[in-house]
């Protein structure tokens, strides 16, 4: 594949305003469906405890692997993705079926849109 198409299929992922456990639980249930730049074993961590952080991780859609089963979250997690629109399209299903999820922006422009997501837990009470 040459970067053109990598690019074309290419979403980076970036979690903020969430825990180090929910951006694991996120990174791991996309990292289920597609192939992601982190190592399996890698997970979130603090760089500098009680300070914002954010989490980015870039996944190539181009091949789904499994699909997204129901995650349960602690708390809303938000998710910006970034990509081609294929691309971003394809990580918003994958997102939808693992994550109650509320579109709260969306800036489009001429070859990438920028969407800007509220994850919240797809595991619900009545499901346990």
């Amino acid at each position: 594949m040459n970067s053109a198409q990598e690019s074309a299929t290419s979403v980076v992922v970036t979690l903020s305003g969430c825990s180090r456990e929910d951006a694991d639980a996120v990174f791991r249930a996309l990292s289920r469906s597609f192939e992601s730049d982190r190592a399996a074993d890698d997970t979130p961590q603090y760089v500098s405890e009680g300070h914002a952080t954010v989490w980015t991780a870039t996944f190539d859609v181009a091949g789904t692997r499994d699909p997204a089963e129901p995650v349960r979250l602690a708390a809303p997690v938000t998710a910006e993705l970034q990509g081609g629109y294929w691309a971003v399209d394809q990580m918003q299903v994958a997102l939808a079926a693992a994550f109650d999820l509320v579109e709260e922006g969306m800036a489009a422009g001429d070859q990438e849109k920028d969407v800007q997501l509220l994850l919240n837990s797809g595991v619900h009470q009545e499901e346990m």
